[in-house]
């Protein structure tokens, strides 16, 4: 039987997910979902379901675990995404990566341009694909123009590892997997990762498994 649901108003629909529980169902890779190119946010939700649909998916973000959270990802195809990195972990592959604390925060409507020319490789997962990771190469630096839960403007630049995340989380909201835009040979399960590419960088990956990280 088709799913009715997805002909209601998103409001209805917000409502309907945010009935079943405190963690929201992370939808996986083949539903359409993720690859519908979101509706711009003006308002679909009132302020009250806003905060409660921000503070349910920064639930399921944090019980995931993960770093970011979009709406398609949770069924609901709206601009809006929620990011948040303690930056927990040993100290030399944080530096390596460049990870530094990402407070949470609260994007709509985001979209993002490069600083510069130059881009860093790295093994990354989705929260939408478990289990898997592979090699993406992204730009090391972006400026990010969106707003927040209250309207308010952000025109911030992010470098590294936060710039990763914030182009990992926009591009879910245009129907973008990490896959369409990784090193296909480097694709890894979590077990084979940890197990022969537990190194800071994905030097030894890309030799091991013939991709070329240029």
């Amino acid at each position: 039987m088709p799913d009715t649901s997805t002909h209601l108003p998103v409001a209805d629909r917000v409502e309907q997910l945010l009935a079943n529980g405190d963690l929201l169902p992370i939808v996986s890779a083949g539903d359409p979902v993720l690859r519908t190119v979101t509706e711009p946010y003006d308002g679909q939700l009132d302020d009250a379901l806003l905060d409660r649909f921000v503070a349910a998916l920064r639930r399921t973000m944090l019980a995931a675990p993960g770093v970011g959270l979009a709406a398609p990802q949770v069924g609901i195809p709206l601009r809006i995404a929620v990011v948040e990195d303690p930056a927990r972990g040993p100290k030399k592959a944080l530096k390596a990566r460049g990870c530094v604390p990402l407070p949470f925060r609260v994007l709509v409507n985001p979209i993002y341009e490069p600083e510069g020319d130059s881009t860093v490789p790295f093994f990354e997962g989705c929260l939408s694909i478990p289990g898997w990771q592979a090699v993406v190469s992204r730009h090391t630096k972006v400026r990010l123009r969106a707003r927040d839960e209250r309207g308010r403007e952000i025109d911030e630049v992010f470098s590294d590892w936060p710039a990763r995340i914030v182009q990992h989380e926009t591009d879910h909201l245009n129907g973008t997997l990490y896959l369409d835009v990784a090193h296909l040979r480097s694709l890894s399960t979590n077990e084979a990762v940890a197990k022969y590419w537990n190194q800071p960088a994905p030097d030894q990956a890309a030799r091991a498994l013939g991709f070329d990280l240029g």
